[in-house]
Protein backbone atom coordinates (compact mmCIF):
# COMPACT_ATOMS: atom_id res chain seq x y z
CA UNK A 1 0.00 0.00 0.00
CA UNK A 2 1.09 3.60 -0.80
CA UNK A 3 1.47 5.65 1.84
CA UNK A 4 -0.61 9.25 0.83
CA UNK A 5 1.37 11.82 -0.83
CA UNK A 6 2.09 15.01 1.44
CA UNK A 7 -0.49 17.92 0.35
CA UNK A 8 0.22 20.60 2.59
CA UNK A 9 3.57 21.84 3.61
CA UNK A 10 6.97 20.99 2.57
CA UNK A 11 7.62 18.70 -0.43
CA UNK A 12 8.59 15.26 0.68
CA UNK A 13 11.23 14.44 -1.63
CA UNK A 14 13.06 11.05 -1.59
CA UNK A 15 16.93 11.14 -2.32
CA UNK A 16 17.85 7.90 -4.23
CA UNK A 17 21.68 8.26 -3.16
CA UNK A 18 23.99 6.03 -5.45
CA UNK A 19 26.90 7.92 -5.57
CA UNK A 20 30.46 6.08 -4.70
CA UNK A 21 31.51 6.37 -0.81
CA UNK A 22 33.50 9.59 -1.33
CA UNK A 23 31.10 11.67 -2.59
CA UNK A 24 27.57 10.60 -1.46
CA UNK A 25 27.81 13.45 0.70
CA UNK A 26 28.36 16.29 -1.37
CA UNK A 27 25.66 14.75 -3.27
CA UNK A 28 23.30 15.06 -0.73
CA UNK A 29 24.43 18.53 -0.33
CA UNK A 30 24.34 19.21 -4.16
CA UNK A 31 20.88 18.42 -4.50
CA UNK A 32 19.26 20.02 -2.09
CA UNK A 33 20.73 22.88 -2.62
CA UNK A 34 19.57 23.11 -6.40
CA UNK A 35 15.76 21.42 -5.50
CA UNK A 36 15.23 23.82 -2.73
CA UNK A 37 15.34 27.28 -4.74
CA UNK A 38 13.50 24.96 -7.55
CA UNK A 39 10.70 23.96 -5.36
CA UNK A 40 9.88 27.75 -4.40
CA UNK A 41 8.12 28.81 -1.38
CA UNK A 42 6.46 25.44 -0.54
CA UNK A 43 9.90 24.15 0.30
CA UNK A 44 11.34 21.31 0.31
CA UNK A 45 12.13 18.61 3.45
CA UNK A 46 14.27 15.59 1.97
CA UNK A 47 14.41 11.90 2.96
CA UNK A 48 17.28 9.52 2.60
CA UNK A 49 17.31 6.01 0.97
CA UNK A 50 19.87 3.45 -0.14
CA UNK A 51 19.54 0.49 -2.79
CA UNK A 52 20.06 -2.85 -1.40
CA UNK A 53 22.96 -4.08 -3.70
CA UNK A 54 25.18 -1.13 -4.34
CA UNK A 55 28.88 -2.18 -2.71
CA UNK A 56 30.13 0.17 0.10
CA UNK A 57 32.75 0.06 2.29
CA UNK A 58 31.86 -1.14 5.67
CA UNK A 59 32.37 1.94 7.77
CA UNK A 60 30.27 4.12 5.11
CA UNK A 61 27.85 1.16 5.06
CA UNK A 62 27.43 1.74 9.37
CA UNK A 63 27.23 5.60 8.78
CA UNK A 64 24.90 5.55 6.08
CA UNK A 65 22.63 3.04 8.06
CA UNK A 66 21.99 5.36 10.87
CA UNK A 67 20.63 8.08 8.69
CA UNK A 68 19.26 6.00 4.93
CA UNK A 69 16.52 4.16 4.87
CA UNK A 70 15.91 0.86 2.47
CA UNK A 71 14.44 2.01 -1.25
CA UNK A 72 12.15 -1.17 0.05
CA UNK A 73 10.67 1.81 2.39
CA UNK A 74 9.92 4.04 -0.33
CA UNK A 75 6.36 2.97 -1.27
CA UNK A 76 4.81 3.80 2.63
CA UNK A 77 6.92 7.06 2.79
CA UNK A 78 4.74 9.38 1.45
CA UNK A 79 7.24 11.16 -1.06
CA UNK A 80 5.37 14.07 -3.02
CA UNK A 81 8.76 13.35 -5.64
CA UNK A 82 11.66 11.38 -5.63
CA UNK A 83 15.30 12.09 -6.76
CA UNK A 84 17.49 8.46 -8.13
CA UNK A 85 21.43 9.47 -8.45
CA UNK A 86 24.29 8.31 -10.72
CA UNK A 87 26.41 5.35 -9.51
CA UNK A 88 30.08 4.43 -10.55
CA UNK A 89 28.76 1.41 -12.91
CA UNK A 90 31.32 -1.41 -12.69
CA UNK A 91 29.44 -3.66 -15.54
CA UNK A 92 29.52 -3.18 -19.41
CA UNK A 93 25.68 -4.46 -19.05
CA UNK A 94 23.43 -2.16 -15.92
CA UNK A 95 21.69 -5.19 -15.56
CA UNK A 96 24.27 -7.77 -14.25
CA UNK A 97 25.07 -4.67 -11.70
CA UNK A 98 24.24 -6.16 -8.00
CA UNK A 99 21.92 -3.33 -7.66
CA UNK A 100 19.85 -4.02 -10.83
CA UNK A 101 16.60 -5.99 -8.85
CA UNK A 102 16.52 -3.34 -6.29
CA UNK A 103 16.63 -0.66 -9.11
CA UNK A 104 14.02 -2.15 -11.43
CA UNK A 105 11.84 -2.69 -8.68
CA UNK A 106 12.29 1.24 -7.45
CA UNK A 107 11.87 2.24 -10.89
CA UNK A 108 8.15 0.03 -11.81
CA UNK A 109 7.05 1.73 -7.93
CA UNK A 110 7.67 4.87 -9.56
CA UNK A 111 5.78 4.30 -12.90
CA UNK A 112 3.38 2.42 -11.22
CA UNK A 113 2.76 5.67 -8.48
CA UNK A 114 2.99 7.94 -11.03
CA UNK A 115 5.51 9.69 -8.53
CA UNK A 116 8.06 12.64 -10.00
CA UNK A 117 11.17 11.22 -10.37
CA UNK A 118 14.59 12.62 -11.58
CA UNK A 119 17.09 9.93 -12.76
CA UNK A 120 20.78 11.26 -12.75
CA UNK A 121 23.34 10.19 -14.93
CA UNK A 122 23.64 6.35 -14.75
CA UNK A 123 20.30 6.40 -13.01
CA UNK A 124 18.93 8.12 -16.68
CA UNK A 125 20.58 4.98 -18.80
CA UNK A 126 19.19 2.27 -16.41
CA UNK A 127 15.63 3.59 -16.29
CA UNK A 128 14.89 3.81 -20.27
CA UNK A 129 16.53 0.35 -20.09
CA UNK A 130 14.55 -1.14 -17.71
CA UNK A 131 11.86 0.86 -18.80
CA UNK A 132 11.91 0.57 -23.05
CA UNK A 133 14.93 -1.24 -23.35
CA UNK A 134 16.92 1.40 -24.68
CA UNK A 135 20.99 0.88 -24.27
CA UNK A 136 23.54 3.50 -23.82
CA UNK A 137 26.72 3.16 -26.01
CA UNK A 138 30.30 3.46 -24.96
CA UNK A 139 31.91 6.82 -26.09
CA UNK A 140 35.43 6.31 -27.96
CA UNK A 141 36.36 8.65 -24.93
CA UNK A 142 35.06 9.88 -21.60
CA UNK A 143 32.39 12.74 -22.07
CA UNK A 144 34.25 15.00 -19.46
CA UNK A 145 33.94 19.13 -19.18
CA UNK A 146 31.92 22.26 -19.46
CA UNK A 147 29.43 22.03 -22.29
CA UNK A 148 27.38 24.97 -23.70
CA UNK A 149 23.71 23.55 -23.23
CA UNK A 150 20.76 25.22 -25.05
CA UNK A 151 16.90 24.41 -24.56
CA UNK A 152 14.74 22.81 -27.10
CA UNK A 153 11.19 22.81 -25.96
CA UNK A 154 9.89 24.70 -22.86
CA UNK A 155 8.76 22.75 -19.95
CA UNK A 156 5.95 22.62 -18.37
CA UNK A 157 3.93 25.59 -17.88
CA UNK A 158 6.55 27.73 -19.80
CA UNK A 159 5.96 28.82 -23.37
CA UNK A 160 8.99 28.99 -25.85
CA UNK A 161 9.49 32.87 -24.76
CA UNK A 162 10.49 31.42 -21.34
CA UNK A 163 13.23 28.46 -22.39
CA UNK A 164 16.99 29.09 -21.24
CA UNK A 165 19.56 30.29 -23.69
CA UNK A 166 22.72 28.40 -23.49
CA UNK A 167 23.98 27.22 -20.26
CA UNK A 168 27.36 25.57 -19.46
CA UNK A 169 26.71 22.78 -17.54
CA UNK A 170 29.04 19.97 -16.33
CA UNK A 171 29.18 16.12 -18.28
CA UNK A 172 31.35 13.58 -16.83
CA UNK A 173 30.35 9.58 -18.70
CA UNK A 174 31.70 7.16 -20.59
CA UNK A 175 28.55 6.38 -22.28
CA UNK A 176 25.34 8.61 -24.61
CA UNK A 177 21.79 7.05 -25.26
CA UNK A 178 21.11 7.60 -29.41
CA UNK A 179 19.01 10.81 -29.62
CA UNK A 180 16.78 8.74 -32.30
CA UNK A 181 16.32 5.83 -29.91
CA UNK A 182 14.98 8.47 -27.03
CA UNK A 183 12.35 10.11 -29.77
CA UNK A 184 11.25 6.38 -31.10
CA UNK A 185 10.43 5.67 -27.87
CA UNK A 186 8.41 9.37 -26.82
CA UNK A 187 10.98 10.84 -25.12
CA UNK A 188 11.17 14.70 -25.62
CA UNK A 189 14.70 16.23 -25.36
CA UNK A 190 14.72 19.63 -23.19
CA UNK A 191 18.21 20.51 -23.16
CA UNK A 192 21.46 19.18 -25.35
CA UNK A 193 24.86 20.36 -26.61
CA UNK A 194 25.84 20.44 -30.14
CA UNK A 195 29.48 18.95 -28.67
CA UNK A 196 27.79 15.68 -26.25
CA UNK A 197 24.47 15.51 -27.43
CA UNK A 198 21.54 15.18 -25.21
CA UNK A 199 21.81 16.99 -22.12
CA UNK A 200 18.01 15.92 -20.50
CA UNK A 201 15.06 14.76 -21.49
CA UNK A 202 11.74 13.77 -19.95
CA UNK A 203 9.13 10.92 -20.33
CA UNK A 204 5.73 10.04 -18.67
CA UNK A 205 4.05 13.72 -19.35
CA UNK A 206 6.97 15.17 -18.14
CA UNK A 207 7.07 13.54 -14.45
CA UNK A 208 9.77 11.82 -15.39
CA UNK A 209 13.11 14.33 -15.94
CA UNK A 210 16.53 12.74 -17.00
CA UNK A 211 19.80 14.00 -17.17
CA UNK A 212 22.66 12.78 -18.66
CA UNK A 213 24.62 16.04 -17.57
CA UNK A 214 25.28 16.79 -14.20
CA UNK A 215 23.48 20.22 -13.54
CA UNK A 216 23.81 19.61 -9.49
CA UNK A 217 28.03 20.25 -9.91
CA UNK A 218 30.06 22.11 -7.65
CA UNK A 219 32.48 24.36 -9.71
CA UNK A 220 35.23 22.13 -8.87
CA UNK A 221 33.75 18.64 -9.33
CA UNK A 222 35.08 17.89 -12.66
CA UNK A 223 38.79 18.61 -11.10
CA UNK A 224 38.21 16.54 -7.86
CA UNK A 225 37.10 13.82 -10.36
CA UNK A 226 40.05 14.45 -12.76
CA UNK A 227 42.66 14.22 -9.79
CA UNK A 228 40.80 10.77 -8.59
CA UNK A 229 41.46 9.12 -11.87
CA UNK A 230 45.08 10.27 -12.35
CA UNK A 231 45.26 8.48 -9.03
CA UNK A 232 43.93 5.46 -10.74
CA UNK A 233 46.18 5.56 -13.72
CA UNK A 234 49.31 6.11 -11.56
CA UNK A 235 48.72 3.35 -9.47
CA UNK A 236 48.06 1.40 -12.52
CA UNK A 237 44.13 0.98 -11.78
CA UNK A 238 43.26 2.04 -15.20
CA UNK A 239 45.43 1.21 -18.39
CA UNK A 240 44.94 5.00 -19.65
CA UNK A 241 45.88 8.19 -18.71
CA UNK A 242 42.45 10.31 -18.23
CA UNK A 243 41.74 13.47 -20.78
CA UNK A 244 41.94 16.87 -19.31
CA UNK A 245 37.97 17.98 -18.49
CA UNK A 246 37.01 20.30 -22.03
CA UNK A 247 36.11 23.84 -21.65
CA UNK A 248 36.94 23.25 -17.91
CA UNK A 249 40.75 24.23 -16.68
CA UNK A 250 42.08 27.99 -17.99
CA UNK A 251 44.54 27.99 -20.39
CA UNK A 252 47.64 28.13 -18.16
CA UNK A 253 46.08 25.36 -16.02
CA UNK A 254 45.64 22.81 -18.68
CA UNK A 255 49.50 23.56 -19.47
CA UNK A 256 50.75 22.76 -16.35
CA UNK A 257 48.28 19.44 -16.13
CA UNK A 258 49.60 18.11 -19.60
CA UNK A 259 53.35 19.00 -18.61
CA UNK A 260 52.77 17.00 -15.43
CA UNK A 261 51.26 14.19 -17.23
CA UNK A 262 53.71 13.98 -20.11
CA UNK A 263 56.01 13.60 -17.16
CA UNK A 264 54.37 11.17 -15.40
CA UNK A 265 53.60 8.58 -19.03
CA UNK A 266 57.32 6.69 -18.73
CA UNK A 267 57.07 6.44 -14.71
CA UNK A 268 53.51 5.14 -13.37
CA UNK A 269 54.20 6.09 -9.68
CA UNK A 270 51.16 7.14 -6.98
CA UNK A 271 53.55 9.56 -5.37
CA UNK A 272 53.54 11.69 -8.50
CA UNK A 273 50.37 12.89 -7.10
CA UNK A 274 52.20 15.04 -4.93
CA UNK A 275 53.03 17.23 -7.89
CA UNK A 276 49.56 17.88 -9.30
CA UNK A 277 47.79 21.43 -7.96
CA UNK A 278 45.01 20.85 -5.59
CA UNK A 279 42.84 23.69 -6.89
CA UNK A 280 43.97 24.26 -10.55
CA UNK A 281 42.21 27.69 -12.17
CA UNK A 282 38.36 27.33 -13.81
CA UNK A 283 37.80 28.94 -17.07
CA UNK A 284 33.99 28.66 -14.57
CA UNK A 285 34.67 29.56 -11.14
CA UNK A 286 31.15 30.09 -10.46
CA UNK A 287 29.22 26.69 -10.64
CA UNK A 288 26.43 27.61 -13.28
CA UNK A 289 22.99 27.20 -11.04
CA UNK A 290 20.29 28.55 -13.54
CA UNK A 291 19.29 25.87 -16.04
CA UNK A 292 19.22 23.06 -13.24
CA UNK A 293 16.88 25.29 -11.29
CA UNK A 294 14.85 25.66 -13.93
CA UNK A 295 14.65 22.06 -15.12
CA UNK A 296 14.02 21.30 -11.64
CA UNK A 297 11.15 23.73 -11.32
CA UNK A 298 9.38 22.51 -14.34
CA UNK A 299 9.61 19.09 -13.07
CA UNK A 300 8.36 19.60 -9.60
CA UNK A 301 5.56 21.56 -10.97
CA UNK A 302 4.36 18.07 -11.90
CA UNK A 303 4.51 16.95 -7.74
CA UNK A 304 1.93 20.09 -6.88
Amino acid sequence: MNEPKHKAGPLRIGLVNNMPDGAYQVAERRFTELIGPAAGPRGVEMRLFALPGLVRAPAIAVRMAARYQSTDDIPVAGLDALVVTGAEGRMADLRDEAFWPAFARLSDWSAQSRTPTLWSCLAAHAAVLHFDGIARRRLPRKCSGVFMVDSVVPGPGRDARDASTACPTPHSRHNALDEADLAKHGYSVLTRSAECGVDSFAGAGGRFLFCQGHPEYDADALALEYRRDVVRYLRGEQAAPPALPEHYFSSEAEAELEALMAGALGRRDSKLIAAWPHQPALRHPQAPRELAVTLYGDWLKTAL
